[in-house]
């Protein structure tokens, strides 16, 4: 048994009430990520709990204490307890009875061995108690986590027949936790088994698509998703890998913020039918579909050259969010060592250009006699165009002027 010294997100006040609470009843350990981040040095995102008391004697414990008790997966046995604002996901001790592939069929228990066997990879199966005592049922759990290997629990085709997901999974770990060289029997029943990904939901394989992606460096993950055959099962419509690359260099070369949607978009073909099915097939928001597709190049072409002007008028086409992503993508692709500076000047410009607001109303169209109606769109868009002509001309008269004579010239 290892031992971790006791960190501020175990001793803070609502872990402590939450775990109070708990042990007034029954036993209870941390579990899974929050001890995993914690061995390797790495952010603890959400605090998860163990125990081998059943669902409803949890939630008449958190109650007792004043706590609030959410049943947010009470077939699964989790409760999600609040205290002081904050979520503590709290999960009794479980087996598998049955599996699909996609959804298990639980049985609680109180064997704390036998929760760990069901789960996905070494590193992940342990538990820590508060005074900073781990449980690693695997004995291989620690030493995973340290030396950075992702690893099965028990066999490695059992573990990903039990849900398909933890193909997925396995490359995900592998970008944010894995050093050297992958496990030869986890990468092979990956590859052999990667088949079984079509029969999951686009849903779940987007939320761990999008979290492979946020990883500070996903190239080696993808390298050998591409290689074990799994990125032609997920994406089908990827040709290459090399705009990915170059991206996620330039992010991390040239201090950008990672970001994954982006990233996603560089995996991608220029190509809107290939990325709208892709988007249908991952069940994306209509938010993320359309940035998707927005990064797509069209007829409003960037390049590395263009002048102020051009970059000006680009950016009022485009909106600031698609130039950016464009102009990015473009980066990734291209030869920076000769580009470089011109690429990094274009990724400021949209912060440093407030987009102007057309100067002319719908009123004013109207009063200028063109009446509501296709003529009406016809007539915007002439002065519009003519605005943008005019590098967004700040002279409102000049512009009444032009709808004007626009209004007079298509009235005949």
């Amino acid at each position: 048994m290892a031992d971790l010294k006791p960190q501020p997100w175990m001793t803070a006040g609502p872990t402590r009430k939450v775990m109070a609470a708990l042990h007034a009843v029954g036993p209870a350990r941390f579990v899974g990520g929050c001890v995993r981040d914690a061995l390797v040095g790495k952010p603890i995102g959400d605090i998860d709990i163990a125990t081998p008391m059943a669902p409803q004697t949890v939630i008449e414990a958190l109650k007792a204490a004043g706590l609030k008790a959410i049943p947010t997966g009470i077939e699964h046995g989790t409760v999600t307890g609040v205290a002081d604002s904050q979520p503590f996901e709290i999960t009794t001790l479980r087996r598998d009875v049955e599996t699909d592939g996609r959804r298990a069929v639980v049985a609680f228990t109180t064997d704390w061995a036998e929760d760990a066997a069901r789960r996905d990879f070494r590193l992940n199966s342990l538990y820590l108690d508060e005074d900073g005592a781990i449980f690693d049922p695997t004995g291989d759990g620690v030493a995973d986590a340290k030396a950075g290997r992702i690893v099965f629990v028990g066999e490695a085709e059992t573990r990903i027949r039990e849900d398909y997901l933890r193909i997925l999974r396995f490359f995900r770990f592998y970008a944010r936790y894995g050093r050297g060289e992958p496990d030869a029997v986890a990468l092979k029943a990956c590859s052999d088994l990667r088949e079984g990904l079509k029969g999951l939901s686009g849903e779940r394989i987007a939320q761990e698509l999008l979290k492979l992606m946020a990883a500070d460096d996903p190239r080696p993950a993808v390298r050998l998703m591409a290689a074990s055959g799994v990125l032609a099962v997920l994406l089908p419509e990827v040709a290459g890998v090399k705009r990915f690359e170059g991206l996620v260099e330039l992010e991390t070369g040239q201090l950008f913020t990672c970001d994954p949607v982006l990233r996603l978009a560089a995996l991608l073909p220029d190509d809107t039918a290939a990325v709208l099915a892709v988007a249908h097939r991952l069940r994306l928001s209509n938010a993320l579909r359309d940035r998707l597709v927005a990064a797509v190049p069209d007829a409003v072409r960037l390049t590395s050259w263009m002048s102020p002007r051009e970059v000006r008028r680009a950016i009022y086409r485009l909106g600031a969010q698609t130039f950016k992503d464009r102009i990015m993508l473009g980066w990734a692709a291209a030869e920076r060592e000769v580009t470089t500076p011109q690429w990094r000047m274009l990724t400021v410009y949209p912060d440093t250009w407030p987009v102007p607001t057309f100067p002319i109303t719908g009123e004013e169209i109207k009063a200028a006699g063109v009446p509501e109606g296709p003529l009406h769109g016809q007539v915007r868009r002439e002065v519009e165009d003519w605005w943008i002509d005019m590098d967004f001309t700040d002279d409102k008269l000049a512009a009444i002027e032009r709808l004007k004579a626009v209004a007079q010239g298509l009235a005949y």
